[in-house]
């Protein structure tokens, strides 16, 4: 009888181990111990002010989805609306930055939105309404989705609906100020799904990542003018570097049967190939000529892993791994880490988006029971 207790005893162990490495993603504990806090706070080290963004917030939500972890999905949830909402995420979308004044008080200091962070936000209670069967996130994303389309949706003559960084500021006489790593296909796939108005903007979103990039290598910012051709940004040009790497990531996690799929992963191939010659992915990169100088720091090895896999990469998706466990990124290294979380995880097969942007974590039958 003893024996058999104990061996009972040492299958619930066992049983239990299992749950737990089954949903354990390592890299999310690590960078939420240095950077999140226990009320649900992303915490960007890097500067002065300690603060906070709706960027850093979004990803958040996303990153506990991705290991199924609720409870710090709603923590994250509640903080960015009633710090960044005003209370509301029904009637107000997250201002983009909060953090300490000269003065010592906590506040919003950029009460502007960020399109890119809504759209995550959008997205993550989406998926997280049905991942979870949780039909609140499914309201709450709906109508953010629409106060998104609503302040920062225009028509652009020549190009058709598009979606502005942002709700103010990013109109000018000479036309639009875009950026395009704000716009992830998988999450215009996705939404296209809700209302056929998303279909034009994942259309008009994949014209605009090939036509900006004529030598391969997407801008951080680009213009779109009222004569209705690209321009150079009026306030970076034509320099592709800290936003422009998340390009190369969104098109390098698309699926295999999603539209332009193939078309986009190959007009991208020369970012591979730069940083297969150099061994390492360049810092800058002149979208106009092709130069480049610097070499970027780790996180960039990491956005570009889901790119050089796409493309068949090995030696060179081998080198940039490699570094990865070289030299990563501190913890709180804020972007690094997103980057780092986003394209080592999709590398390790925690997740997957579908052909209609849907996402596919990697949870196992044990992580699907947790509340």
């Amino acid at each position: 009888m003893r024996t058999l207790i104990l061996a009972l005893h040492w299958l619930a162990a066992f049983s239990f181990s299992t749950e737990v490495l089954s949903c354990d993603w390592p890299a999310w504990n690590r960078a939420k111990q240095a950077m999140l806090t226990s009320d649900g706070r992303m915490v960007d080290a890097s500067s002065p002010q300690k603060v906070t963004t709706s960027e850093g917030q979004s990803y958040g939500l996303f990153f506990s989805l991705v290991a199924n972890d609720p409870k710090t999905f709603a923590q994250i949830l509640n903080w960015t609306e009633n710090n960044l909402a005003k209370g509301d995420l029904h009637r107000n979308l997250p201002a983009w930055q909060w953090g300490q004044t000269p003065k010592g008080q906590w506040r919003i200091l950029d009460p502007n939105n960020a399109s890119d962070s809504d759209l995550w936000i959008a997205y993550s209670l989406l998926e997280a309404a049905r991942l979870w069967n949780k039909p609140q996130y499914e309201r709450l994303g709906i109508n953010l989705l629409w106060r998104t389309t609503a302040q920062t949706m225009r028509k652009l003559p020549g190009l058709g609906l598009m979606v502005l960084p942002g709700d103010y500021g990013f109109e000018e006489p000479e036309g639009w100020r875009l950026n395009p790593s704000y716009l992830p296909p998988q999450l215009m796939d996705r939404f296209a799904l809700i209302d056929p108005v998303w279909e034009e903007i994942a259309r008009n979103t994949r014209r605009l990542l090939i036509e900006t990039s004529p030598k391969g290598f997407a801008p951080d910012w680009v213009g779109w003018q009222s004569n209705q051709q690209w321009a150079a940004d009026s306030k970076h040009g034509t320099r592709g570097s800290y936003d422009a790497i998340r390009v190369y990531l969104w098109v390098g996690m698309m699926d295999s049967k999603a539209a332009q799929r193939q078309e986009l992963v190959q007009h991208f191939a020369p970012m591979a190939t730069r940083t297969m010659q150099e061994n390492l992915p360049p810092e800058q990169l002149d979208t106009a000529t092709g130069s480049s100088k610097n070499h970027g720091p780790v996180g960039f090895s990491a956005a570009l892993l889901p790119l050089l896999s796409a493309l068949h990469q090995e030696a060179a998706l081998n080198t940039q791994k490699a570094r990865l466990l070289e030299a990563p990124p501190a913890a709180d290294a804020y972007y690094n880490q997103m980057l780092l979380l986003f394209g080592e995880g999709w590398d390790q097969k925690r997740y997957r988006f579908d052909q209609d942007g849907r996402l596919q974590p990697e949870w196992g039958n044990q992580c699907r029971t947790q509340d």
